[in-house]
């Protein structure tokens, strides 16, 4: 459900009490669910012993997967409150065309259990893997169903009656079935547990949809050499490990670049992308705006509420501030340290940049996050306030290192002029 967080240090027991009581419920009624699914199924459906051949060739190329990509996905870092989407369902989905339920229930059990103890070291909360693996196991259940719907005189493996046109419409419904299950579980749960980011968040990087599309594929794939070229299997999962490689390189790609907290550009790709829109603007004869924020009194709401407190208001301020720029695409705000944050704002010259200031500053003045008083226990709600420093180019300095010396000034002299307040810089 999400990236951990700072409960994940805490007994599995007391992590997973700690969740709201509707969260509670819900992952519970889910896991409950695919038990009983699991249990209803297994002792209706016969197993033969190529089935448990098959499930082992299944088991042996998922650990090999996790165990050729662990490196890569400990260093892996996701957006807080995000699902953990990887290549694994290319396993599921071979299951599902080659197993009976009850045998594909074994698989994501047992590479589930592999990957917690392997992968993530015990450090991820043990209620998460056990959801995620109840909502993989109810996707494969549902894209079962719709299979035997499909094919209702075949069983398991349905790889083999699989072919036409019939049967590529089949491989689709059933991934998507899968997809739909197993994601809108996580997507749900992620909202509940992060009631303080706005729900789109839940949804994860685009790329994702990419990833799975490729699992389905490839999930075909083996399935088909299975039952096949069965001795060929080595080249599938090198294909498979290859994949998931080049799929997770526009997720690295943008951590690499993003704010961890804020999910806003840090100051090494902020000031790339405003060095280039500073020559664009030299080369054009244009302007370009700047505005530098510094939150007002805020160690003394980390004092008051705690860090994860903090977190929230930062989080809060940076969804703020994406609501205060153009949609465009060339308006960047990043996170320049600590409580403060940096606008850049490519084509506005002082007027309409003293408008855009003035929006910012009471937008912010505007945000109120919930939190606990530290000191009385009671609930208690947080105001802000930003001190607000402005310039532009080439009003205000002829390069971007000028510029930001220039706003920096700016914005000390708007807190010693009493906070809540734009000030703009002195020409040079």
């Amino acid at each position: 459900m999400g990236q951990a967080s700072s409960r994940d240090r805490e007994s599995p027991l007391r992590a997973f009490l700690v969740l709201p009581h509707s969260l509670i419920a819900y992952v519970g009624a889910v896991v409950g669910l695919a038990v009983a699914v699991v249990a209803t199924t297994t002792a209706a459906t016969a197993v033969t012993g190529t089935d448990w051949a098959w499930l082992g060739l299944l088991l042996a190329c998922a650990i090999a997967h996790l165990e050729l990509t662990q490196g890569l996905e400990r260093i892996r870092e996701l957006p807080e409150g995000t699902p953990y989407t990887h290549l694994q369902s290319t396993w599921y989905i071979a299951g599902l065309l080659l197993l009976p339920l009850p045998l594909q229930a074994v698989l994501i059990a047992v590479t589930f259990t592999y990957e917690w103890f392997r992968v993530f070291a015990r450090r991820a909360p043990v209620h998460r893997k056990v959801f995620s693996a109840s909502t993989v196991v109810l996707g494969v259940a549902g894209a079962t169903l719709a299979l035997s719907a499909l094919y209702p005189d075949a069983a398991a493996p349905y790889i083999t009656v699989l072919d036409g046109p019939r049967g590529v419409a089949a491989i689709v419904v059933a991934g998507a079935i899968y997809r739909l299950v197993n994601y809108g579980l996580v997507v749900i749960a992620i909202i509940m547990d992060n009631r303080d980011q706005p729900a789109h968040r839940a949804l994860g990087p685009a790329s994702d949809q990419l990833i799975i599309a490729a699992a389905i594929g490839l999930g075909y794939v083996y399935a088909l050499v299975a039952v096949t070229r069965p001795w060929t299997l080595v080249f599938v999962l090198v294909l498979v490990v290859g994949l998931h490689l080049g799929l997770l390189l526009p997720q690295f790609q943008h951590a690499a670049r993003t704010d961890r907290r804020t999910q806003l550009a840090d100051p090494a790709w902020w000031h790339e992308v405003a060095e280039r829109e500073f020559q664009r603007a030299d080369r054009l004869g244009d302007h370009v705006g700047l505005l530098l924020l510094d939150l007002d009194h805020f160690k003394q709401i980390n004092d008051r509420f705690g860090h994860l407190a903090g977190d929230a208001v930062l989080r809060a301020v940076a969804d703020a501030l994406r609501g205060c720029v153009r949609g465009h695409g060339r308006d960047l705000v990043g996170r320049w340290g600590g409580e403060e944050f940096v606008v850049l704002l490519p084509g506005l010259d002082p007027a309409a940049l003293a408008a855009v200031a003035e929006r910012t500053r009471a937008t912010i003045a505007a945000v109120t996050v919930d939190a606990t008083d530290r000191r009385t226990g009671e609930p208690a709600v947080i105001t802000l306030t930003a001190s607000i420093g402005a310039a532009v180019f080439p009003d205000h300095g002829g390069d971007l290192t000028t510029l930001l010396l220039a706003v920096d000034d700016a914005v000390y002299r708007a807190k010693d002029s009493g906070r809540d307040r734009i000030a703009t810089a002195k020409a040079p």
